[in-house]
């Protein structure tokens, strides 16, 4: 996928998600409440997207995928990083975004995790 503007969309429009430049400029945060899930480098050529992802699954994934290495400035267990190099399939770049999210809202307090399920029910 080197669609950037899908990428942030996707991952903009999601339930009480924030976008934001703690790093600079060039890299943009994405935050579920107070959460990162996700980083996109689109300066980077190609582009990076990093993502939480399950650590078994990381590791699978790494092997599967030249494009997808350990996690970029991240915990490289907990993280990877996708080259947006136009070889991995969509349908798997916006699965992972999705993977990242759901990691990430069940690290949240409940009270916030069932206030977040029910804004993706409605």
């Amino acid at each position: 996928m080197n669609d950037l503007q899908t990428i942030h969309l996707n991952l903009l429009n999601r339930v009480e998600t924030t976008e934001g430049f703690p790093f600079g400029p060039e890299v943009a945060v994405y935050k579920v409440v107070d959460k990162m899930f996700a980083l996109l480098i689109p300066e980077e050529v190609p582009p990076r997207l990093n993502l939480k992802c399950d650590p078994d699954r990381a590791i699978a994934l790494r092997d599967e995928h030249e494009a997808i290495i350990p996690g970029y400035h991240m915990n490289k267990k907990h993280w990877n990083t996708l080259v947006l190099d136009g070889s991995l399939p969509d349908d798997l770049v916006l699965e992972l975004i999705d993977h990242s999210f759901e990691l990430v809202v069940k690290g949240h307090p409940r009270k916030t995790r069932e206030r977040i399920r029910r804004a993706l029910e409605s």
